[in-house]
């Protein structure tokens, strides 16, 4: 190797160059650390969500024409132009949060929690709460109406995480598993349960199990809030004479559209049919018949039914098979995960999105009574989109710090190597 001449004293370099040639270079690579590039399971996460999004706002502006015409809401284009406000508010906000240190979340859970409870408060509000479809868990605040309830699910999700994360060494012991979640869980799902709406409410508590579930809660700790909870929807279902005539029509089989013209029997049904009409490929984009005013809903918690009914059984396999590749990643997230916080918020979040898309497609193909819950990420509905759209964030947040190295965070010196492990679907 050629050995380079001496630098003459005009081209030497003085200590101050050096030292600013050091501080640059250290700046480049500081800066190319920060710039790390984002794993695969976070793209596949935002993927599959957008794409999720994308298909909920084809199908909210076909099943929804017909409704916005007949009641004069901006012509054919109403609820479509609602749908796509949120979705251009959703899909940023989603963005944004995904790139909060986790840190951010655990400083800010008791905060979420509280600012979701008192959100929930305003539906008892007089002039504020509103009722619909029999529910008391609306309100509307000027020109703005929204589900507080959507909210309080990701206030409760992240509160229930930090919590458990805090608690993970003393989880053994069913006093530190249960104290305070389920006390704080009662609350949320109680002040839903209040509006009337059991259907949130299972939702919610399927929520709060899987938390205890994927923190490696002991399986006979677990079978306390879930007696527990088995006995208050019981209840709940038996106090309700419209509970009981859902819970009996669907058992029974005893819909029959000749004489039960504008009861019960007429959803489920219109529902049924609008997919046994779809056949295999369906009868096109915005060929359905169902959402002439035949199907209650359409664009709401049956718009599954319009999807099986204009893209046939392979539009519905396609959707089916988003979540459950939604699923997958999710479940890489939480195995990828470098705390029990991040697990247990993702698993939260996957029984939340997935777990209810999956009981709202039961419920329309007539595996389950009718529980009023609507297809996330798909449905009409601007609260539960930005909802939704701001836990895929709170994921995104966690799936970029499971990419992060350990030396490049020193809060692992204090944390140390994992003491817990993780209940995670292999």
């Amino acid at each position: 190797m050629a050995i380079p001449p001496p630098a003459s004293d005009d081209q030497a370099s003085t200590p101050r160059e050096d030292g600013s040639r050091l501080a640059a270079f250290q700046a480049r690579m500081f800066l190319g650390k920060t710039r790390r590039r984002e794993s695969g399971t976070y793209f596949l996460v935002l993927g599959t969500t957008l794409f999720l999004v994308a298909i909920g706002l084809v199908m909210v502006l076909s099943s929804s024409a017909i409704t916005s015409f007949a009641s004069g809401d901006s012509g054919f284009f109403g609820a479509f132009l609602r749908q796509g406000t949120f979705a251009l508010i959703g899909v940023p906000l989603m963005l944004v949060i995904s790139r909060f240190p986790i840190s951010f979340w655990k400083k800010w859970a008791w905060h979420f929690l509280g600012a979701g409870i008192l959100l929930q408060l305003l539906v008892f509000v007089p002039g504020i709460g509103i009722s619909s479809y029999g529910n008391q868990n609306w309100i509307r605040l000027g020109p703005l109406t929204g589900q507080p309830s959507e909210f309080l699910k990701l206030g409760l999700i992240v509160w229930m995480g930090f919590i458990l994360w805090r608690k993970q060494d003393r989880l053994r012991d069913w006093k530190h598993a249960l104290i305070p979640v389920f006390p704080a869980a009662v609350l949320a799902i109680g002040l839903v349960v209040l509006g009337a709406d059991l259907g949130t409410g299972i939702i919610m508590f399927a929520i709060f199990m899987s938390a205890l579930y994927f923190a490696n809660v002991r399986m006979r700790i677990l079978a306390i809030p879930l007696i527990f909870g088995a006995l208050a929807v019981a209840a709940m279902t038996v106090l309700s004479p419209n509970r009981v005539a859902r819970i009996l029509n669907f058992a029974g089989d005893s819909c029959d559209a000749s004489t039960d013209i504008s009861g019960l029997c007429w959803q489920p049904l219109h529902g049924l049919w609008a997919i046994a009409n779809g056949g295999v490929l369906g009868v096109g984009l915005g060929n359905s018949k169902a959402k002439w005013l035949w199907l209650p809903a359409a664009e709401n918690d049956y718009i599954f039914a319009i999807i099986g009914e204009e893209l046939g059984m392979v539009g519905a396999i396609v959707v089916i098979l988003l979540y459950l590749v939604l699923t997958f990643a999710l479940i890489r997230v939480m195995r990828n995960a470098r705390d029990l916080f991040g697990t247990v918020v993702t698993g939260s979040i996957l029984v939340w999105i997935v777990g209810q898309a999956f009981v709202n497609i039961g419920v329309v193909i007539g595996l389950l009574p009718v529980l009023g819950v609507p297809l996330p990420l798909l449905s009409s509905g601007g609260t539960a989109l930005v909802s939704c759209l701001l836990g895929i964030g709170v994921v995104l947040s966690i799936a970029r710090d499971s990419n992060h190295k350990p030396e490049d965070d020193a809060l692992n010196d204090t944390l140390g190597a994992r003491s817990w492990a993780p209940r995670v679907p292999a």
